[in-house]
């Protein structure tokens, strides 16, 4: 049999149709991709990323102080995103 995604939409694409129209609706201006939008999400991935390899490690594969030390660096990495989102004051 031949399964073809001819009906199916790719729910990617729609979440990002949603979000440009729920901002339009809303009244609120485009989003701006700069360097600092896309630095912020590549930091929080990775620092995401490095908080749940951590936790593999200890609790899946047992290397529990490689994975404390894998875990706290990703918790670094997220605890430095609020400086970078709200700022210093």
């Amino acid at each position: 049999m031949n399964y073809r995604r001819t009906a199916q939409k790719d729910p990617a694409v729609v979440l990002l149709a949603m979000l440009v129209v729920r901002r339009k609706m809303e009244g609120k201006p485009a989003i701006q991709l700069n360097a600092k939008a896309l630095g912020t999400a590549a930091l929080s991935a990775f620092g995401a990323l490095a908080l749940g390899v951590g936790m593999c490690l200890t609790m899946v594969w047992g290397m529990l102080v490689q994975g404390i030390i894998v875990g706290i660096i990703g918790i670094i990495l997220l605890l430095s995103l609020i400086p970078i989102c709200r700022g210093l004051k």
